[in-house]
């Protein structure tokens, strides 16, 4: 749990169409769930950021999330966080547009980890939608670092047909575990060697703790590199 006076993390919330529906409290262990983090958090809508385009790389949302991260450090946001992975494509020009420290996806993580295992072991990167997880988004330019590299995906499943529903329809926690746990299954019957996993997408924390215990591996998602990140800035905020 981080101390309040650290200060608030803003969030580039996905446009999901759910303006005239009853809002729904996040799930524990939600990036937008306040108690994820122990301190309140900012959110903002990066305006047309429907999933589907922010997951294909829409660049005409580039000035939308320039302009939503702004209005977060002005409401006080002392870090920015993405709600998608697939975030990251703007990370360049939100880090320019603002003064605090930028993550738009755990993706930003992947070459800390690798560093973490064994040259022989692998990390799998589980993503809501392995078809659009390109070489540019990995941040991995060497070729024996990408050959440890293992992406899986859950296209084609019932979380990623809701999640792209207008507006959008919430997946039972019990499905979602489900789908992410059977692809970190095949992935590791198809590479023995897998001894970490990175999810990219947002709406997998809240199965992070459970997988943990099926896979008794580490697992790594947006939260943890916002929990890092805050903390940091608490270290900052107190010298």
């Amino acid at each position: 749990m981080i101390s309040q006076s650290s200060g608030m993390l803003g969030i580039l919330e996905l446009d999901e169409g759910l303006s005239d529906c009853t809002p729904v409290a996040p799930r524990e262990g939600s990036l937008l769930n306040p108690v994820t983090f122990g301190l309140p958090i900012l959110t903002e809508i990066v305006e047309g950021a429907f999933a589907e385009r922010v997951i294909r790389g829409d660049p005409s949302l580039e000035g939308a999330c320039v302009s939503a991260a702004r209005t977060l450090v002005e409401r006080g946001a002392t870090v920015v966080a993405g709600d998608c992975g697939f975030l990251i494509r703007h990370q360049a020009a939100i880090s320019a547009a603002v003064d605090v420290p930028v993550i738009t996806s755990s993706l930003l993580l992947i070459p800390i980890l690798l560093r973490q295992l064994a040259p022989a072991k692998k990390l799998a990167v589980l993503t809501a939608d392995a078809r659009y997880l390109g070489e540019e988004l990995l941040g991995v330019e060497n070729v024996h670092d990408r050959e440890r590299l293992v992406i899986g995906g859950i296209e084609g499943g019932v979380y990623m047909r809701n999640t792209l529903a207008r507006p959008l329809v919430r997946t039972d926690l019990d499905q979602i575990e489900q789908e992410v746990g059977e692809c970190s299954e095949q992935l590791r019957s198809q590479h023995p060697e897998i001894a970490m996993l990175l999810f990219e997408c947002t709406g997998f924390p809240v199965v992070s703790k459970a997988l943990r215990r099926k896979t008794k591996l580490p697992i790594y998602d947006i939260t943890d590199l916002c929990t890092l990140t805050l903390n940091a800035v608490l270290s900052k905020n107190l010298t």
